[in-house]
């Protein structure tokens, strides 16, 4: 059984559904900075450059995992997260990044706010609609991951997940 907040998911229930809930490798896990989308050979030199310069201004950190929810907030949910709280380092770095990208022309900035979160599931719409009708599910969790170095990951969408290949790793300066 899992439990969300006092709601379960039954061991039946969840047997009915766990085929169709893609959890993701444990190697696949990470938080999202900046979403590129395409970019050509040129524009990939040009990112991590940037990402490269952008490094150096920043020092290793810490990122405290808070709770594991469904996401997106406030639409149907698609995947399971684990939400970071709040960080003022990560969100300088996020935000960083993302003015200089955009500055460069490779980025365009998103309209919505920068969440911190690592993606632990994805499911499809009939899974998504059994679980909405549970309402809210939150799990508090505890969990601390150090931060020290960046990546500019390429993302391969396959029907059994998606495969990410780390093009850049750049330490940040200590």
């Amino acid at each position: 059984m899992i439990k969300f907040q006092g709601k379960c998911l039954s061991t039946e229930a969840l047997a009915e559904v766990e085929d169709k809930i893609n959890w993701v490798r444990k190697e696949n896990l990470h938080i999202t900075l900046v979403f590129i989308g395409y970019a050509t050979d040129d524009e990939t030199y040009e990112i991590a450059k940037t990402m490269k310069e952008k490094a150096k201004k920043h020092q290793p950190f810490f990122i405290n995992l808070e709770r594991i929810i469904t996401g997106p907030p406030d639409k149907m949910p698609r995947m399971f997260w684990a939400e970071g709280e709040k960080s003022q380092e990560l969100a300088d770095l996020q935000m960083d990044l993302e003015n200089a990208l955009s500055i460069g022309g490779n980025y365009k900035k998103e309209a919505r706010a920068f969440r911190p979160h690592i993606t632990l599931a994805r499911f499809k719409y009939d899974v998504a609609k059994r679980i909405k009708e549970m309402g809210n599910i939150e799990e508090k969790i505890n969990f601390q991951i150090q931060v020290d170095s960046i990546e500019l990951m390429q993302s391969d969408l396959r029907r059994t997940g998606p495969i990410y290949t780390i093009l850049e790793s750049v330490e940040l300066e200590t």
